[in-house]
């Protein structure tokens, strides 16, 4: 089995493409078995679309390749803790385990503002890991910022 490292590592190739694209530079990757099913970073802006962030165009990615609605025994990799919207759509898919790198103290759903995906009145549960390759995610999303600041 690979290490959470090795497909952080990945979706932080995938926050590159946003970040060259002048998109807030998320990635995404949804592993089944060690088998990667999807990768996707934001298009907010390219696509004009204000859903069209890196995780959910991962799950909709996912679920075509699997003809699922649920991703039951799927991972996320995600360079940024998921907001309210992507943390409910992640609830029901019924996906197994959001692992992220950087905290979203503004609108994170997974333990930092809000704990979506941990409410016990939620029919489904995920296991959250955080903090994987925390200092390089985040050091990507500062410089993004920062270079959108000049």
């Amino acid at each position: 089995m690979k290490s959470h490292q090795f497909y952080m590592k990945l979706a932080l190739e995938e926050a590159q493409k946003a970040f060259d694209l002048g998109e807030i530079p998320v990635g995404a990757i949804i592993v089944m078995n060690d088998e990667i099913l999807s990768k996707a970073h934001n298009l907010v802006e390219t696509n004009k679309d204000s859903s069209a962030h890196a995780e959910l165009l991962a799950i909709k990615s996912a679920e075509t390749i699997l003809n699922e609605k649920y991703l039951s025994g799927c991972t996320l990799y995600v360079t940024l803790e998921p907001c309210i919207m992507c943390s409910g759509a992640l609830i029901w898919s019924k996906i197994d385990r959001i692992v992220f790198g950087a905290m979203d103290a503004k609108v994170g759903a997974c333990g930092s503002k809000y704990h979506l995906v941990q409410e016990a009145a939620n029919n489904h549960k995920i296991e959250v890991i955080q903090g994987i390759l925390e200092t390089e995610c985040e050091s990507l999303l500062k410089q993004f910022f920062a270079d959108l600041r000049k």
